[in-house]
């Protein structure tokens, strides 16, 4: 069992309704579960939305909470439902209906890694699963319900920004015919987890530093957009995929060359997104 669920990084003073994410950045390998996986420790690790947490450290220095995963994906995915559960890998479960990241493979607690990879041998029993589910997902999810909740107390909405990272292959054909590759994926459900404008200052604040911004394709938002937004109920949710190309070597699952360089310039962006819903931001994006 990964030694915490979570590690949350506060502001010293709380100053944005915003609250930033990480679910798939946790790190976290215990032996224990190494030694029950038929992939190396390299391997186990090509699902991991690796460094993401470090790309969005800075927004305690905006006032806005940090909450990041400290177990990895493949032991269990923050960014599914509790009852997104695999019958190819849990003993003892019937086949529901059809659930396309189930049936690859990619529920909560998943069956594969990248590019379908099989992380165990056989089956895990249903008690092992709602061990994970209780031990990890579910103080990682109260606590988000928590900061999501005392923002909406002090700041009358609340911002949840859920920060991920993407394959550069996932974006191959993504492209228009004579456009730029984007190197940036923002998710609102088709319009459903936000409400437009501030789906636009976050895009503009990505844009304004120089990325190319797309929304919803190929990434829309999963169970963590679907979940938390509740434009109507003043919470708001907003996934963004950064492509990991742009500042990580993936084969060897190490940040590159340009990684201080794309982290100073996510910087600029985690100032403006923490400020979204304040006055300031308000009267800028009127004018």
């Amino acid at each position: 069992m990964p030694e915490t669920s979570y590690h949350l990084h506060m502001p010293e003073t709380p100053a944005s309704r915003v609250v930033f994410a990480s679910p798939h950045s946790g790190r976290d390998y215990p032996d224990s579960f190494l030694r029950t996986t038929i992939l190396d420790n390299h391997s186990i690790r090509t699902s991991e939305d690796a460094y993401v947490d470090r790309l969005f450290d800075c927004a305690p220095e905006f006032g806005a909470p940090l909450l990041r995963a400290g177990a990895p994906r493949a032991y269990i995915d923050l960014n599914r439902a509790a009852d997104e559960l695999d019958p190819a890998l849990i003993e003892g479960l019937r086949r529901g209906g059809h659930n396309p990241r189930v049936a690859s493979g990619l529920g909560v607690v998943p069956r594969v890694v990248a590019n379908g990879r099989a992380i165990y041998r056989g089956k895990l029993t249903r008690a092992e699963a709602d061990r994970r589910i209780a031990r990890i997902w579910q103080p990682y999810h109260h606590k988000l319900h928590a900061l999501l909740h005392d923002a909406r107390a002090r700041f009358g909405e609340a911002v949840l920004i859920d920060c991920h990272s993407m394959p550069h292959e996932a974006l191959d054909g993504s492209a228009r015919h004579g456009a730029r590759r984007p190197e940036v994926v923002i998710g609102d459900r088709f319009g459903a987890s936000a409400r437009p404008e501030i789906v636009e200052q976050v895009e503009a604040a990505f844009a304004a530093a120089g990325f190319v911004v797309a929304r919803n394709a190929p990434f829309a938002g999963a169970y963590t957009t679907q979940n938390y937004g509740r434009p109507s109920r003043g919470q708001h949710a907003v996934q963004v995929e950064i492509d990991r190309a742009l500042y990580m070597d993936e084969a060897k699952i190490l940040p590159n060359a340009e990684f201080d360089s794309v982290r100073r310039r996510l910087r600029d962006v985690v100032a403006e997104l923490a400020a979204l819903g304040s006055e300031g931001q308000q009267q800028l994006a009127a004018e």
